[in-house]
C-alpha cells in the first residue's frame, strides 16, 4: 500500500528539476532573466511527449481536426480585428514605498496581507497595500500585455507589430484556406502547437506564470444552437485527459466563469483548475466563444469567412469551442502529481511516478559491473531504436536505481554475470520495485508488454 504524501512545495520540485535536468533557470551565468526557462534534456523530453499524446489525440485519432502551424508574426490589423490592441489588458497598480509593481486583481484584501507582512496597516486610504512591504498603492491603470517590436530596419509606427500573445488567432484568419483545402463540414476544427508571448506583469510560480511558453490551441467549429452541447462534450473530454494520464482527480477541479470575468469574446468559459501547493489555478480553459473572432475578422478585412452549407443553401458564421491549455503547465502538473517520498530502509526513495506514456526515459539498462559494459552496450543497442533509453554504469547499482526512480524511469534493465551463461537480463519495475528474468530475445516486446500495462495504472 502506497504510503500517503504530503503536500510537495514549489521550491522541492524546482530544486529537483535543475538538478535532474528537467527546467533550468535562462540565462543563468548572467544572473537569470525575468521569469524564463530553458528545459533540460529530461524537460524537453516531457514536454515533446506531452505534445505528441495531445496531438495524437487531438488530430491523429480523430476524423474531424486537421492540424496548423501558423506564423508567431501577423500583421498588426489581426489583433486589432481580435480585440487585442484595445482589450488585452490587465489592471496594475505600483508600490510608492518600495516600488514594486503588481496585478491589481492579484491583491489580497488588508486584513490577509497584514497577517502576511506583519504591519498593521491602519485606516487604509485604499482596499489594497503593497504585499512586500505594507506601503501605500497607485491607483490601478490599465497596462497591455502584448509584445511590441518591428520589422525591418527602421523603428517608427509605421512598423510596429506583436509578438502573439496566443496561436487562437492564426486558426481564425486561416479558416477559408483550411476548410477550402481540406474540404472539412461543420463540425470540424483546427489544432495548434507554438510559442505565445505574454509581458506579464506579476510571472511567478516557477513555470506556472512565465513571459514565453507553449500553446497547445484547438478552435472547433460548430452550427450556431449546437455550441453549447458541443462546449460539455469538450469539457467532459479534456478533463477525462488528464484522468488517463494519472493525474489524481482530488487535485482537480471544473469552475465555471461568472459573467464578469468572461474575456471580451467568450459566450461562456469552463476552467479545468489543478490544486497547486499555493492553491487553486487554472490548467486549462476550454472556452465557447460564439461567433466573435470569424465576424471580427470578416468585418475588418472585407473577406468572407463564413461557412456555405450546400444541403440547405445557406451562409452560416460558426460558432467556435476552444480548449486552450500551456505545455509548461501540464508539465507542472505532472511533475507535482508525480513526486512521491517512501521510506526505504535508512533513507527516503524520491521517486517521481510519471506515467509511462509521458516518462521522459522510458527503459536504463545497468551494468552491475563496468566489466559487463560491453555486452551491456549491446543490449542497449538491441533497445534504443524502439523507446527512450539511458545507459548508465557509474555508481553502485542502488544508486543508479535511485537516479532513475527521481527521473521516473518506469523500467530498468539490469545486466548481470549470469547474463553471460543464460543470455537473460533483469527488468525492474519502478513502482513495485518488482523484479523478473527475461531472456534477452524478448526483452524488447516484454519492455513494450509491462510499459503498455503501466498506461492503466493510476498514479
Amino acid at each position: 500500500m502506497d504510503t500517503p504524501q504530503k503536500q510537495v512545495t514549489m521550491d522541492t520540485i524546482a530544486s529537483l528539476a535543475k538538478r535532474r535536468g528537467f527546467v533550468f533557470p535562462s540565462s543563468e551565468i548572467y544572473g537569470g532573466f525575468g521569469s524564463t526557462y530553458d528545459y533540460g534534456p529530461l524537460g524537453v523530453e516531457l514536454k515533446r511527449n506531452i505534445k505528441n499524446l495531445w496531438w495524437r489525440d487531438m488530430v491523429q485519432m480523430r476524423d474531424d481536426i486537421v492540424g496548423l502551424d501558423s506564423a508567431i508574426l501577423m500583421s498588426p490589423l489581426v489583433w486589432q480585428a481580435s480585440g487585442h490592441v484595445a482589450q488585452f489588458t490587465d489592471p496594475m497598480v505600483d508600490c510608492k514605498q518600495c516600488k514594486h509593481r503588481f496585478r491589481a486583481d492579484h491583491l489580497e484584501n488588508n486584513e490577509d496581507q497584514e497577517s502576511k507582512i506583519g504591519v498593521p496597516f491602519g485606516p487604509p486610504k485604499s482596499k489594497m497595500r503593497c504585499p512586500d512591504c505594507g506601503g501605500e498603492l497607485t491607483e490601478a491603470r490599465q497596462f497591455n500585455m502584448m509584445f511590441k517590436t518591428f520589422v525591418g530596419p527602421v523603428e517608427e509606427d509605421a512598423t510596429v507589430t506583436y509578438l502573439r500573445p496566443e496561436t487562437a488567432q492564426g486558426i481564425f484568419v486561416n479558416f477559408f484556406n483550411t476548410q477550402q483545402s481540406m474540404r472539412r463540414k461543420l463540425p470540424f476544427g483546427i489544432a495548434q502547437q507554438g510559442k505565445a508571448f505574454r509581458n506579464e506583469i506579476t510571472p511567478g510560480n516557477f513555470i506556472f506564470r512565465t513571459r514565453e511558453f507553449e500553446q497547445m490551441e484547438m478552435e472547433f467549429f460548430v452550427r450556431p444552437g449546437t455550441d453549447e452541447e458541443w462546449h460539455k462534450q469538450w469539457v467532459d473530454a479534456r478533463y477525462q485527459w488528464y484522468l488517463n494520464l494519472g493525474v489524481n482527480p482530488d487535485r482537480l477541479r471544473l469552475r465555471e466563469h461568472e459573467k464578469a470575468e468572461l474575456a471580451h469574446y467568450a459566450k461562456g468559459t469552463t476552467d479545468i483548475e489543478y490544486n497547486f501547493p499555493w492553491g487553486w489555478g487554472e490548467l486549462e480553459g476550454i472556452a465557447n466563444r460564439g461567433d466573435f473572432d470569424l465576424r471580427k475578422h470578416s468585418e475588418e478585412s472585407n473577406k468572407d469567412l463564413t461557412y456555405f452549407d450546400e444541403e440547405t443553401n445557406e451562409h452560416i458564421t460558426p460558432y467556435v469551442i476552444e480548449p486552450a491549455v500551456g505545455v509548461d503547465r501540464i508539465m507542472l502538473i505532472l511533475m507535482l502529481n508525480a513526486y512521491h517520498e517512501e521510506p526505504d530502509k535508512d533513507e527516503t526513495r524520491v521517486v517521481m511516478r510519471f506515467h509511462p506514456e509521458v516518462a521522459p526515459i522510458k527503459v536504463a539498462i545497468l551494468p552491475l559491473s563496468k566489466k559487463l559494459a560491453e555486452d551491456a552496450r549491446k543490449i542497449h543497442a538491441l533497445v534504443r531504436p524502439h523507446f527512450m533509453s539511458q545507459y548508465d554504469d557509474t555508481g553502485s547499482i542502488g544508486k543508479r536505481y535511485r537516479r532513475q526512480d527521481e527521473i521516473g524511469t518506469p523500467l530498468c534493465v539490469t545486466v548481470d554475470f549470469e547474463t553471460l551463461n543464460d543470455n537473460a537480463v533483469t527488468i525492474r519495475e519502478r513502482d513495485s520495485m518488482e523484479q523478473v528474468r527475461v531472456p534477452v530475445d524478448e526483452l524488447v516486446p516484454r519492455v513494450r508488454e509491462m510499459l503498455t500495462l503501466g498506461k492503466r495504472i493510476e498514479v
